[in-house]
């Protein structure tokens, strides 16, 4: 069993995680990474939920950017996510990890309406639950997706796991050299600096519900289990 204080947590994937270096679509090699990484944080005794994104497939600002209807677009988005999550699900399935899609739109053919008591019965006996369809409601990011479940699931933490970035900054490190990584963060020094960590929806949540956020990089093999295990890497948004 694990020593961690974390005895659930929330695991929030962007969809350009599982892209891979390809940068669009979705890389089995890379998915299967990130089951084997879940199944190491599984065998620890830390139930665990994941939230994707589908940035890799749709991205509904780009959508309403160029012309479209800006709900239409978001629910173009939230079906990206199902299909990631059933990608996850499958790569999960293969790794021996028992797991249950749960969509905020209804798809009975395809995966769980997403209902909470069920959710955590699902993480009590062990299995991983991923979430997807975001809300089910057009307007809202997958960050604010994943700090919603986490509040209504009661996860002790969630693991925002990023792309080719190991913390947060004070600015673009790719831009600026000498740029600044901070270890701890409070929730207001987010909001009112607009570092970017989440939304400003989601982090509003999560400071109203006190849920610390841990940035790191997924890049690293090992640093899902590390992050949860309470290891001291990345940011930790999380004071006041």
């Amino acid at each position: 069993m694990s020593t961690s204080k974390y005895k659930r947590v929330v695991l929030k994937l962007s969809g350009e995680a599982l892209a891979g270096s390809q940068g669009y679509g979705i890389d089995p090699v890379v998915v299967d990474a990130i089951a084997r990484e879940i199944k190491e944080l599984r065998a620890t005794g830390i139930e665990v939920a994941v939230v994707v994104g589908g940035g890799n497939i749709w991205r509904g600002l780009s959508g309403s950017a160029k012309g479209m209807d800006r709900a239409t677009a978001d629910y173009m988005g939230m079906l990206a996510t199902v299909m990631n999550a059933l990608a996850m699900q499958d790569a999960l399935e293969h790794c021996d990890v028992d797991s249950r899609v749960q969509t905020a739109i209804e798809m009975r053919q395809v995966a769980e309406p997403y209902i909470r008591r069920k959710a955590i019965r699902h993480m009590e006996k062990g299995r991983v639950v991923v979430f997807a369809a975001g809300t089910g409601n057009p307007y809202f990011s997958t960050d604010t997706t994943a700090a919603l479940r986490a509040a209504e699931i009661e996860a002790d933490v969630i693991l925002m796991a990023k792309k080719n970035v190991d913390g947060v900054y004070d600015s673009d490190p790719r831009q600026n050299p000498n740029a600044k990584k901070f270890d701890e963060l409070a929730y207001i020094e987010v909001l009112q600096r607009g570092l970017g960590v989440m939304d400003s929806t989601a982090t509003s949540l999560c400071m109203d519900n006190k849920i610390p956020i841990i940035v790191f990089n997924m890049d690293v093999p090992g640093n899902i289990l590390k992050a949860a295990l309470g290891h001291e890497i990345g940011t930790v948004v999380g004071r006041g």
